[in-house]
């Protein structure tokens, strides 16, 4: 499955080109021309990397990327038409992974880009999550609660992971459906909300008052970071 980009930039033509260029080199890239916008499909949406401008209509770059950085772990490729050095600093301090000044060699970008997804491929896909008194076994496809197993079919484990590698983040019932469409047929023929609801029975201590998978009501369900 190619790796999905948000591009925020308000420059229509360089989206356009940095567009067509990633394309063509595998990836699916969406374009949001303010900041605004992009924030928004973040939280509906689910990508592998993020370019964003400095320079927004409707914000500052810097700004957005503290946003983000607060509640992700989302890869963020900065770009800008100033020289500051002390932009640079300040970006990849607040938590940018990479700076690339305009006008850049679409080459540059390219590899630029793949660096930062390389460089995250072996956190983000670590075997063992670790949230207070539940492990989650990645490369056993196993969750345990104080020492002991979870009982999940196959699917609803895909379905924890998926939360729990999305750790603090508002995740919508589609995007987790997005998520999981190379998982078995189950996923299909029962509705995500009757695997969250067992799910909460296998790693809640009371599943009717979770405290570990939240319901936020009208937008999906979020896996809480901070756990006992």
């Amino acid at each position: 499955m190619a790796q999905r980009i948000l591009l925020i930039d308000d420059d229509v033509a360089l989206g356009g080109m940095v567009a067509d260029y990633l394309a063509q080199a595998g990836f699916r890239v969406t374009s949001s021309v303010t900041a605004g916008e992009g924030e928004q499909r973040l939280k509906r949406e689910i990508y592998d990397l993020l370019i964003l401008d400095l320079m927004l209509p409707d914000a500052d770059g810097l700004e957005v990327c503290r946003r983000i950085r607060q509640s992700s772990d989302l890869p963020i490729l900065m770009l800008t038409a100033r020289g500051d050095a002390m932009d640079r600093v300040v970006g990849l301090e607040i938590g940018a992974d990479d700076y690339l000044p305009k006008p850049f060699e679409p080459r540059e970008l390219l590899a630029r880009v793949r660096a930062i997804l390389r460089r995250k491929l072996n956190p983000a896909q670590r075997d063992v999550l670790r949230f207070g008194r539940l492990e989650i076994d990645r490369g056993a496809r196993r969750a345990r609660l104080d020492g002991r197993d979870c009982m999940l079919t196959s699917h609803q484990f895909a379905l924890l992971d998926a939360l729990a590698g999305h750790a603090g983040r508002v995740m919508s019932r589609d995007a987790l459906m997005d998520l999981l469409k190379g998982e078995s047929a189950e996923a299909f023929d029962r509705s995500v909300d009757v695997h969250i609801s067992r799910i909460r029975s296998a790693v809640e201590d009371d599943p009717k008052k979770p405290r570990r998978i939240i319901t936020v009501r009208g937008a999906g369900y979020v896996f809480a970071r901070e756990q006992d």
